[in-house]
């Protein structure tokens, strides 16, 4: 069956939820008010549709902003759209207009710790505040929590409303911030049917330029794996360079299981989750330096993109050691981080552990439930992530867990003992339930089967405890929006940075360099994406457990504490942002 489904989605004469949405479901266009289709759009875009239908692809999904317009400022509604799709073309078109339950329901992990950590920011800006402190709004700049004069907020909202209605539809954008104007265009080139005639075949297969791009999954899977492959492949062949997939890791190179991937293979990639290029635990060096360098030869690879955990990462650090030795591995190299965990160094956040994230929220919400609806219940939850303690405290601070456990926050029977006393006094108020987590590698004595016996001997009379492995399911399932969009930000600035290295270091028609700023490890800190060479970081990694030695979330810590009645201290985490750096680039939406 072919299906045509149209989605109406709010905002107003605000475009951000159509545009992001869009890139997260990877739908064939998108009507904004920011950026009108110029005249003729209605036969173009049945034109693409026609085109798409012909090469296979049997649905497609378009989304009308509220508020969306074409050049000349004229409303274009979902039952325009519809009714054009269906008179022009025959295709069976449904409209969504989604309206009030895009509000949702229970509200995302990432939309809880933001609310927990602005509440708190807005509180110590309040405290700070004297007479003549001008008004500020407290807000999130990628992971940099920033306070912006409200006078220049308001002024830019303003000034956006005037340039659409002077219809200058690129002031507006560009007054909408870099996040949005990178957005946009990094829509445009991956909702293409098919990359430029000048610089590619319709496949993707053949192109202008000699030098070829090799993407791999190493470690486990995480959601965003398959939306960074297929931003990658796309992006790389737009700039004319064929791209190859390297299949099952490090164990696929040395077998020689690299295959070409075309346009269109990729095309629904960025809702799936796992590893659809497949991806083991085996490091280089377990797969062999010698064997890997061989491969990269014979494979005629010129650069090559990792996607995946602390396996990929050590990886790159051990090729990094050998280029010396081995010059075949002296081509420009880089990783864009995967893994539930968030353990590896050099980035905040890592793709696949928000999907984790909301996966754990979710369970945690759930066994509350079951809590409260028992009466005086404590249940003591296990979540992964190795010595690496994100997950168990960021699911705290989201679940609203009265303590969780980690290796990176060494505690003793004391701390056990001082957290059970506490429970007690809060099931002898108006609270009848509790809520423990344990990341799994926390301590080797003080496990969650002993946790759990001790507060059930502890309790006795007064609540029971159970205890609950969540195991593989953290895992998740269908990538979040979250995870989805800030891979495909994150390739795309991989295949720049790939290609203007192949530029700078070809010498005789071969590549070739040994600068450690050749292998680096693209990630998002503060308020910005990254490339560090891996070389620098090994010097701030633990690598006997697997972790970084500047974990940024130990500081909201305090926090999860003070929000479950513990005395503890947070200190302020905000900065003033100057009116003239509003819309700077956020790499998280």
């Amino acid at each position: 069956m072919l299906y045509q489904p149209l989605h109406k989605v709010m905002g107003r004469h605000c475009g951000y939820l159509a545009l992001v949405g869009a890139m997260a479901c990877g739908a064939s266009h998108v009507f904004i008010p920011e950026h009108p289709p110029d005249d003729g759009w209605e036969d173009k875009l049945c034109d693409v549709l026609s085109k798409e239908r012909k090469l296979g692809q049997r649905l497609n999904i378009i989304i009308v902003a509220e508020g969306a317009v074409d050049i000349h400022g004229q409303p274009i509604t979902a039952t325009n759209v519809k009714m054009l799709i269906t008179e022009r073309l025959q295709y069976d078109t449904r409209v969504t207009v989604l309206g009030h339950v895009q509000r949702g329901g229970s509200p995302s992990a990432f939309d809880r710790i933001l609310g927990t950590r602005m509440g708190a920011e807005a509180v110590l800006a309040l405290m700070e505040a004297t007479p003549e402190t001008p008004a500020c709004v407290v807000s999130l700049d990628g992971n940099q929590a920033v306070r912006v004069p409200l006078m220049a907020c308001v002024e830019r909202t303003q000034n956006v409303a005037k340039a659409m209605d002077e219809k200058n539809f690129a002031k507006a954008v560009q007054l909408r911030g870099k996040s949005f104007v990178n957005n946009l265009e990094t829509y445009k080139q991956l909702a293409k049917l098919k990359p430029p005639k000048s610089v590619s075949d319709a496949n993707g297969l053949h192109c202008k330029e000699e030098f070829r791009l090799a993407v791999m999954n190493v470690g486990a899977p995480a959601c965003g794996m398959n939306s960074a492959v297929r931003a990658f492949v796309r992006m790389g062949m737009m700039h004319g360079y064929p791209v190859v997939k390297i299949l099952e890791g490090f164990e696929g190179l040395v077998d020689n299981q690299v295959k070409p991937i075309s346009w269109m293979e990729v095309h629904d990639w960025v809702s799936k989750g796992g590893s659809l290029i497949g991806t083991k635990r085996t490091t280089a060096k377990e797969a062999g330096i010698e064997k890997v360098a061989k491969a990269l030869k014979n494979n005629r690879i010129s650069a090559l993109l990792i996607i995946g955990g602390f396996e990929a990462y050590h990886s790159l650090v051990q090729l990094s050691e050998q280029r010396a030795m081995y010059p075949e591995l002296c081509i420009p190299m880089c990783i864009i981080p995967a893994t539930i965990s968030n353990n590896v160094p050099g980035t905040h956040f890592s793709l696949g552990s928000d999907t984790s994230l909301n996966e754990i929220v979710d369970i945690c919400d759930r066994i509350k439930q079951s809590a409260t609806g028992t009466k005086r219940r404590v249940f003591v939850i296990e979540t992964m992530g190795g010595y690496c303690g994100y997950l168990a405290t960021l699911a705290g601070l989201a679940g609203g867990a009265d303590t969780a456990h980690i290796f990176e926050e060494p505690f003793t029977i004391h701390d056990i003992e001082s957290d059970v006393e506490h429970m007690k006094n809060k099931m002898s108020g108006g609270v009848k339930r509790g809520l423990i987590l344990r990341n799994e590698y926390a301590n080797d004595n003080y496990t969650t089967d002993f946790i759990t016996q001790l507060y059930n001997e502890e309790g006795k009379g007064l609540f029971t405890c159970r205890k609950n492995v969540l195991g593989h399911m953290q895992q998740g399932g269908v990538p979040s929006p979250f995870d989805r969009n800030m891979a495909t930000k994150l390739a795309s600035k991989a295949v720049d940075k790939l290609i203007r290295q192949i530029h700078e270091n070809t010498k005789g028609g071969q590549v070739r360099t040994d600068s450690p700023e050749t292998i680096t490890l693209l990630g998002v800190i503060r308020r910005q994406a990254v490339f560090t060479p891996v070389q620098d970081l090994a010097k701030e990694t633990d690598f006997k457990h697997r972790i970084w030695n500047k974990q940024w979330w130990m500081v909201l810590r305090p926090l999860m504490r003070i929000m479950a009645h513990h005395e503890s201290v947070y200190e302020a985490q905000g900065i003033q942002l100057p009116s003239e750096d509003l819309g700077g680039e956020d790499w998280l939406v």
